[in-house]
């Protein structure tokens, strides 16, 4: 098994970017407030300990996707699939949780949306990077 530790923290990194891209007003923010119950001064002020927890979970996920796909003859198109397939694991269980939690629907399908997406990439760029 070899692992690409360079492939592992850009695809830790691509998880700010879609995030970023995702949760921005180009896209969903807005969507995502009203869904969340979150006020936008709620959300104003140091983002220091949300961004560095958020790539510590991405540098997990990302790592724990990496050894999956460290088997020689891994590629991008792999490493993609198996990425999305992870993220409909991570799906899943969002779904689960706000089932009970009685999420509405447009928060569940932002959020899983954004772990399809992110998670395809993740593997793309460990599966490409070899």
């Amino acid at each position: 098994m070899e692992i690409n530790h360079l492939a592992v923290l850009a695809a830790a990194f691509s998880d700010l970017l879609v995030g970023a891209l995702w949760f921005s007003p180009l896209l969903f923010y807005k969507k995502w407030l009203k869904a969340t119950g979150l006020q936008e001064e709620q959300l104003k002020g140091s983002q220091g300990k949300i961004f560095g927890l958020t790539l510590l979970m991405a540098l997990i996920i990302s790592y724990n996707l990496a050894v999956f796909l460290g088997e020689e003859g891994t590629g991008a198109a792999w490493g993609a699939t198996a990425g999305f397939l992870a993220g409909v694991w991570a799906a899943a269980a969002l779904v689960i949780i706000s089932l009970f939690e009685r999420k509405p629907a447009a928060y569940v399908l932002i959020n899983v949306g954004y772990f399809l997406v992110a998670f395809t990439l993740k593997g793309f760029i460990i599966g490409l990077w070899r």
